[in-house]
């Protein structure tokens, strides 16, 4: 083959969401939009905040062209990374300034740099099960192998002797999503701090750096006060990926950082590998219009109770059904063990009634399906009767 045979293969089939989503846009067309009942990817229903559109609207006044829409630093304009390190130092009790962040084009951005920057070939990289389907591209892409973690499957948080087991003197880099993707669990403190232990236990039995990579898109989309442990607090050598597409509803406008916890050992180091893989890969100046945004817009967050009330409607009604569903406190995912075995073939089932979800064997765990419930609530109500009409053609099959 005259071409990357690896670009081609992922080319040429998309991930399991992005193809659900592109058939949910064909059905549409074919039958309306409102016939179509597309759970099938994360994208925000929720009008982004005010302040948002108003910033913008103000800044788009000024004729300074070059700040609105010319080339930043390669790592972000200073004021947009202080602003990202003054918030965190204000909200975590941290020490960060603007040379530990790194803006990006959102956490994919985030996520492919960091790997790049601190995998060497061969590195293995710990995921732990249910995880976003992207990694396994952006760990491979960086030379490393991907080791996955099984969770406890009573409540889906980590199975930490399950864990302990998969570290090894190969081992570089874990990654957590907190509240995760595609399960909407949010890791207890307990957990965190039992994970973060073993690492350094680990770290000091291979003599050796082992980097967490906190994944948080989802941070500020938590329920009834649910607290999200902030990693920097519980482990040094921990870089936290961010994006502000799930906390202002902008996952087009692509806009994110990295952040380097500055008290790890070679937090400089580490910064400028980052710097030099963010080259590597063409991730430099992340947007300039939405970096300016973000300085100024930098702690607000959007309005989470459409998500909790779509959270309630569709747990409350597929468990009364009989479904076996995983409560979610964060993010705006359902998982929902699957009617047979094989959850692809539940999908297909759903598919003719017009439901599009998504089989997570690809996301690490067999026999579940992720629900997005980030869509109008309308959608969710009307969606009903057809999930329960699945469920009886089951129980008359």
């Amino acid at each position: 083959m005259e071409i990357n045979e690896n670009a081609y293969r992922l080319g040429s089939k998309r991930s399991v969401i992005r193809e659900i989503f592109e058939y949910g846009k064909k059905r549409s067309a074919e039958i309306g939009v409102e016939n179509v009942f597309d759970f099938s990817i994360g994208n925000p229903s929720v009008q982004p905040p005010k302040e948002i559109s108003d910033t913008i609207k103000e800044l788009l006044k000024t004729e300074d062209s070059v700040l609105l829409h010319g080339y930043t630093s390669a790592q972000g304009d200073f004021g947009a990374r202080k602003a990202v390190s003054d918030s965190i130092n204000n909200r975590f009790g941290l020490s960060l300034t603007a040379d530990n962040i790194y803006m990006t084009c959102g956490a994919a951005a985030s996520l492919a740099i960091s790997l790049k920057a601190m995998l060497n070939p061969g590195e293995e990289c710990v995921v732990f099960a249910p995880f976003f389907t992207e990694y396994r591209v952006f760990i491979e892409n960086a030379g490393g192998k991907v080791v996955v973690s099984k969770p406890n499957e009573s409540d889906f948080q980590i199975d930490l002797n399950d864990f302990k087991a998969k570290i090894n003197d190969n081992t570089r880099v874990v990654i957590i999503n907190s509240p995760n993707n595609p399960s909407g669990v949010v890791y207890t403190e307990n957990t965190i701090k039992r994970v973060c232990e073993i690492l350094k236990e680990k770290e000091k039995e291979y003599g050796k750096t082992i980097y967490l990579i906190a994944d948080e898109p989802y941070r500020e989309l938590v329920y009834d006060g649910v607290n999200v442990p902030y990693l920097m607090n519980y482990y040094d050598d921990t870089v936290v990926c961010y994006s502000f597409s799930k906390s202002l509803s902008l996952p087009g406008e692509r806009i994110g950082y990295i952040a380097v916890n500055s008290t790890m050992n070679n937090a400089q180091e580490v910064y400028l590998a980052i710097c030099g893989a963010g080259r590597l890969l063409g991730y430099i100046c992340a947007p300039s219009l939405f970096q300016q945004v973000i300085k100024r817009c930098v702690d607000v967050k959007v309005n989470v109770e459409p998500y909790k009330k779509n959270r309630d409607i569709l747990y409350n009604a597929l468990t009364e059904y009989g479904y076996e569903c995983v409560k979610p406190d964060g993010a705006f995912y359902l998982f929902v063990k699957a009617l047979e075995k094989d959850a692809v073939k539940f999908c297909e089932k759903a598919r003719c009634k017009d439901i599009l979800v998504v089989p997570c064997d690809d996301f690490g765990v067999d026999g579940y399906v992720r629900i997005a419930y980030c869509v109008p609530t309308d959608k969710i109500e009307r969606s009903l009767p057809r999930f329960k009409e699945l469920f009886e053609q089951y129980c008359l099959s």
